[in-house]
């Protein structure tokens, strides 16, 4: 089974993680939040079922899966089919936009941050969220990946390696902020948003398109 068959056939099982791990949903909102502009068009690439579009207000959601956009559709998002390798958008046509926890999951995510410098606008801010793989828990994912539903195709990454594909794909890298400095099973309450990255594993990093 392929990772977009995976999420496909457990989208239900995917949507309940955030109800099941809400202490670790919101404080991955709350590092998102402060980062993701409230005004202007945005677009999240890997929307999934809308969990992070809806409650930080972007508009428009693309997803390789079907049956995570029709999720997402019924919770207000205007939901695109589509890869991040080649967004179905006009160059310069979005203001912001938001990658979360899906650079793991892309076949080059080189071509998905090339894709999204040219939908943005000069000057537009791009936020990534995703799993330290250096971290407490990026290291679990990583050694138990081969028994993961979602993760089984995972590539994980570094704050360093984050931070130079960025770089190379024409972005400058403006600010960092963390959450999550305890296991997924030991947070049973919301965490504070951290500055910085290299202590927690939910890692937020914001870039600029262009110099």
């Amino acid at each position: 089974m392929t990772g977009l068959q995976a999420f496909g056939m457990h989208h239900e099982r995917y949507d309940a993680w955030f109800v099941e791990h809400a202490a670790v949903y919101v404080s991955e909102l709350l590092a998102l939040r402060p980062f993701v502009p409230i005004e202007g068009r945005g677009l999240e690439i890997g929307v999934g079922t809308g969990r992070f579009a809806v409650p930080l207000g972007i508009e428009v959601g693309l997803d390789p899966s079907p049956p995570m956009l029709r999720i997402a559709s019924t919770r207000g998002v205007r939901a695109v089919e589509g890869v991040a390798e080649h967004l179905p958008f006009a160059s310069g046509s979005f203001d912001h936009a938001l990658v979360v926890t899906t650079i793991c999951f892309v076949d080059s995510p080189t071509l998905m941050l090339a894709e999204a410098r040219r939908v943005l606008r000069p000057g537009g801010r791009l936020v990534v969220g995703f799993v330290d793989r250096e971290s407490e828990i990026g290291r679990r994912y990583e050694a138990h990946r081969s028994e993961s539903l979602f993760y089984r195709e995972a590539t994980f990454f570094s704050a360093d390696e984050v931070r130079e594909l960025l770089e190379q794909a024409g972005f400058t890298v403006t600010d960092w902020a963390q959450t999550l400095a305890h296991s997924l099973g030991g947070t049973t309450e919301v965490e504070a948003v951290r500055p910085g990255h290299g202590r927690c594993a939910f890692v937020v990093v914001t870039a600029r398109n262009g110099a």
